[in-house]
């Protein structure tokens, strides 16, 4: 189907009522005359209160909600169903198996959002990995500590965005560290998830190399790369908060082949099959090793850093057409390059504002600065934290130049943090 021969083409967004992704969909669908409906984990005793006739689901009660939403577009079903965010994906492949729509299968959306999951089968493909074993939370971690070979790194088996995830360089890093995840995954917001993979935590040897990401999308099992993000940043630890991602990549040609052929193959060993792939990789002498892929697009408001072809199409646009079963084949990265940063929040307090933000957007090859932290609200940085202070766009003709713009406008930025008061009762 297409919105050229039928305007009434309807897609259904799963997402959270916090993605920041939602209203690039929304433009993207008022210009191709889509239209989108939305199911979201919102209050279902509040008679709409975001004003899109949003079908309520939870996350955590899978059946149920699938039979809402099935039962709420029996009359309408949808031509197509996207994800957008991680927890959404296993809801949205049970809702695209249910109305009989190309889609991922469920077992593996819940693949790829377990990271022992994805390990196992990614070995048993014979792709790279590191060495790794998982252990529970309430165990002991001297214990763990004494059998780890170290650097290593700790992480949750299902958070994403890097958060909870530290590298450990000897056993007294290993109990520090061990205990903060085990302290944020006891957290008030994780364990609102009711996910019983927080009951565990993922030990993992350390990769060293460069880190990639890497965006496309899968038709019926065929892999479409749309970019290779470079993260020139190292990303060595003790935590590892990205920042700025540049497309094109400048790794050598066979560096960039070796990636889109891991990435296809790891999808593949994990059952994914229809829509939007968001993947994470590190490479160095002895090859690709996978480390994420997502059955989503990429997160937050960073697909505003891919264009599509001399009019510069949106992410957007490309995955709706997708999603409704059109041939996007013929859509291709624009020829400048491109990137974002996502402001790292370099401490934790009460974010009061920010100062340099017109200096900063003067830089030759910014596009667009979004501060998107609210004043005077909790800034809490990784690994705990799960937010940015907002995003630097820019392109050029060169990565390189586009790098440098990003940075120096960074460098203008000054914000202002105030240390949190604790309450004395």
């Amino acid at each position: 189907m297409s919105p050229d021969s039928n305007v009434n083409a309807r897609v259904l967004l799963v997402a959270t009522t916090t993605g920041y992704q939602i209203r690039s969909f929304g433009e993207a669908a008022e210009t191709l005359g889509v239209r989108l409906i939305f199911a979201s984990d919102r209050c279902d005793q509040l008679e709409d209160p975001w004003w899109d006739a949003a079908i309520p689901i939870r996350f955590h009660e899978l059946g149920r909600s699938t039979e809402a939403v099935v039962s709420g577009l029996r009359q309408s079903p949808p031509h197509g169903v996207l994800a957008v965010g991680d927890r959404p994906t296993l809801l949205a492949a049970r809702i695209a198996d249910a109305f009989g729509l190309p889609g991922n299968p469920p077992h593996a959306a819940a693949a790829s959002r377990n990271k022992l999951a994805s390990r196992d089968a990614w070995q048993s493909a014979g792709l790279l990995t590191p060495t790794y074993r998982v252990v529970p939370l309430e165990g002991d971690a001297h214990a763990f500590a004494r059998t780890a070979r170290f650097p290593v790194v700790i992480k949750p088996l299902a958070l994403s965005g890097s958060r909870g995830v530290m590298r450990a360089d000897n056993h007294e890093q290993f109990i520090e560290r061990f205990e903060r995840l085990r302290a944020l995954l006891q957290s008030p917001d994780v364990r609102s998830e009711r996910d019983v993979v927080h009951a565990r935590a993922l030990i993992e040897s350390f990769i060293p190399g460069r880190e990639f990401a890497v965006e496309g999308v899968l038709t019926r099992g065929t892999f479409t790369p749309f970019a290779i993000f470079d993260k020139p940043d190292p990303l060595d630890g003790p935590f590892f908060e990205e920042t700025i991602y540049i497309t094109p990549s400048r790794a050598a040609e066979r560096d960039q082949q070796a990636i889109i052929e891991s990435v296809a193959t790891a999808a593949h060993a994990l059952g994914l099959w229809h829509g939007p792939i968001h993947a994470e990789c590190r490479v160095n002498d002895s090859g690709v090793y996978m480390l994420e892929i997502a059955a989503r697009p990429i997160g937050g408001l960073c697909s505003k850093a891919l264009r599509f072809n001399d009019d510069r199409r949106s992410l957007e646009e490309v995955l709706l057409r997708h999603a409704i079963g059109e041939d996007v084949s013929g859509f291709v990265r624009e020829r400048s390059a491109s990137g974002v940063m996502m402001i790292p929040i370099p401490k934790r307090g009460i974010f009061r504002g920010v100062d340099g933000v017109d200096e900063a957007r003067r830089v030759d090859g910014v596009e667009e600065i979004l501060i998107t932290a609210k004043p005077d609200v909790l800034l809490v940085p990784l690994p705990e934290g799960r937010s940015y202070l907002g995003f630097i766009f820019a392109r050029g003709d060169e990565p390189q130049t586009v790098d440098r713009a990003i940075r120096e406008a960074h460098a203008t930025l000054r914000f202002a943090i105030e240390r949190e008061v604790a309450v004395v009762p």
